[in-house]
């Protein structure tokens, strides 16, 4: 590394939201929740990403209350007094260390596979039915249904800022249930939820009104949204700066106040002409704070990784000009920090040599 990492470590501020750096714990399913509720070794997990200085914390995505939300029984509901006395203690836990902390509310969409738990005889829900283009696995959701789902999200909301969160994270992003009502490959209605892709997006846009309607005024509302999806890593909502715009504005109007830009390399440009990234490119067009992800502190490709290889330690200085630059306000860190809880301080010292690579065996223990 040969770049000062100051620009890392700046303040970032957006109305009630005021963050001591710019770096954001990644949301990364963790699966460590018997029956839906976050114990005790979730509430160490994040109070220790908040005691090394982790400016932000989004959590693993948490599902809202729909019986095909989820289709793992250890993944954390935010619904039922349970679940949420949980997260309760994790607010207080990473507050108490001085943390900011935000839930990542999720629903799984189709990708949910048919008899899984905990719900087995909830069917996968999605906008047409499809898993992907041209594979069908369950029946179009109704408009009640979608009427029901947008309540559950702003419902989820609500909870998330009475229990103390410093705001909530909506995730609309790598092929989950607001995804698919984004990609065409997933979305043939031809009722007000489908259409073109600004009519696209009126699922989560009506998902964003819900949430600011049922939050107080300055309650940070986040949303993450991806081209790539689990089904097809080369698909792509927008393939020009011109139908990106078209995709963002009714999402931006509708109340996003960060966008959280997921890609699979932060380093590789969006479109041809210009070095922006994806969320260098959002900021252009919207003028929102942004987040850029995607392999922070990786040295490859971990959807490659091999059962036992570990990672190296990799230079941050695009992603610190990036920041320099003001393309990108915050930067969101996952697996890295999986592995080194004391990324941030590692970072800030320009102690990159002292960071153990990633492995995938580090995702079998909650350290």
């Amino acid at each position: 590394m040969s770049r000062s990492t100051a620009p890392l470590f700046a303040p970032f501020a957006l109305g009630k939201l005021s963050l001591p750096n710019r770096i954001v714990m990644a949301p990364m399913t963790r699966s460590f929740s018997p029956g839906g509720v976050p114990g005790e070794d979730v509430v160490a997990y994040y109070r220790r990403r908040a005691e090394n200085d982790v400016g932000l914390i989004v959590t693993e995505g948490t599902v809202i209350d729909h019986p095909a939300a989820a289709s793992d029984p250890r993944v954390p509901r935010f619904h039922g007094a349970d679940a949420l006395s949980g997260w309760s203690r994790v607010v207080a836990a990473v507050h108490e260390v001085g943390g900011r902390i935000m839930p990542q509310i999720w629903h799984v969409g189709t990708m949910r596979k048919a008899g899984s738990l905990p719900n087995v005889e909830a069917p996968p829900a999605g906008p047409s039915g499809l898993f992907k283009p041209g594979k069908k696995v369950g029946e179009p959701m109704t408009e009640a249904e979608v009427a029901y789902l947008v309540d559950a999200y702003g419902r989820a909301a609500g909870e998330a800022m009475r229990l103390g969160f410093d705001g909530v994270e909506i995730h609309g992003a790598h092929g989950y249930l607001i995804d698919q009502f984004f990609w065409d490959g997933t979305n043939v209605r031809d009722d007000a939820f489908g259409g073109d892709l600004v009519a696209r997006t009126r699922f989560a846009a009506d998902i964003v009104r819900a949430c600011r309607r049922a939050t107080a005024p300055g309650f940070p509302i986040l949303l993450r949204f991806s081209q790539w999806k689990q089904q097809d890593y080369t698909a792509r909502l927008a393939p020009t700066p011109d139908l990106l715009m078209k995709f963002l504005a009714p999402l931006a109007d509708a109340g996003v106040d960060i966008f959280h830009c997921s890609t699979r390399r932060f380093h590789e440009p969006e479109f041809g002409g210009s070095t922006l990234n994806l969320a260098g490119w959002t900021k252009k067009l919207t003028g929102k704070p942004v987040i850029t992800v995607g392999s922070v502190g990786l040295d490859g490709d971990f959807f490659g990784f091999n059962k036992g290889q570990r990672t190296g330690a990799t230079s941050i200085d695009a992603l610190i000009e990036m920041v320099e630059r003001k393309e990108v306000d915050l930067v969101a860190v996952g697996r890295a920090l999986i592995t080194n809880p004391d990324w941030v301080p590692r970072v800030r010292a320009g102690d990159l040599a002292a960071l153990r690579g990633y492995a995938s065996e580090d995702l079998t223990t909650l350290a």
